[in-house]
């Protein structure tokens, strides 16, 4: 008997802290656009990738090369730049961010991390089509 009072004793005051309990207990709120983010530019171009082999090597910018980072290499663009390389086959993106310069080859637009030519389907063609768009440039301090 005493344990049934017990039980109901919790049941009744342990109800009004479920409510303020669960909703703690979701996933946190993240911020996401309510509108796409427009490019500042968009054109089309071959893009290729360089890996592994390059690692610990210094990028145009003095960065040390990662084939695991989410970088690129482009001719002109400052360095900081927010490109998105949509594979237009696929439309398979990832964001990257200039920090070497090239390529060096003809027809070439951009150089992608082994990691992003992963992520975009870019390592077995290595070399293919893509939509670029510059998201951001980077701020002058």
């Amino acid at each position: 008997m005493k344990r049934s009072k017990i039980l109901l004793w919790a049941a009744i005051h342990g109800l009004p802290l479920l409510f303020v309990m669960v909703p703690a207990m979701e996933a946190p709120l993240v911020a996401r656009p309510t509108e796409p983010i427009k490019p500042l530019k968009t054109w089309v171009g071959n893009a290729s990738w360089y890996g592994p082999r390059f690692n610990g090597r210094k990028t145009a910018n003095g960065e040390r090369f990662d084939s695991e980072a989410l970088t690129a290499a482009h001719p002109h663009l400052p360095f900081g730049s927010l490109v998105r390389v949509i594979n237009t086959r696929t439309g398979q993106f990832e964001v990257v961010r200039i920090n070497d310069r090239g390529p060096y080859q003809e027809g070439r637009e951009i150089d992608v991390s082994y990691r992003v030519a992963r992520k975009i389907g870019l390592i077995q063609p290595g070399v293919r089509q893509v939509r670029l768009e510059l998201v951001a440039l980077p701020e002058h301090r």
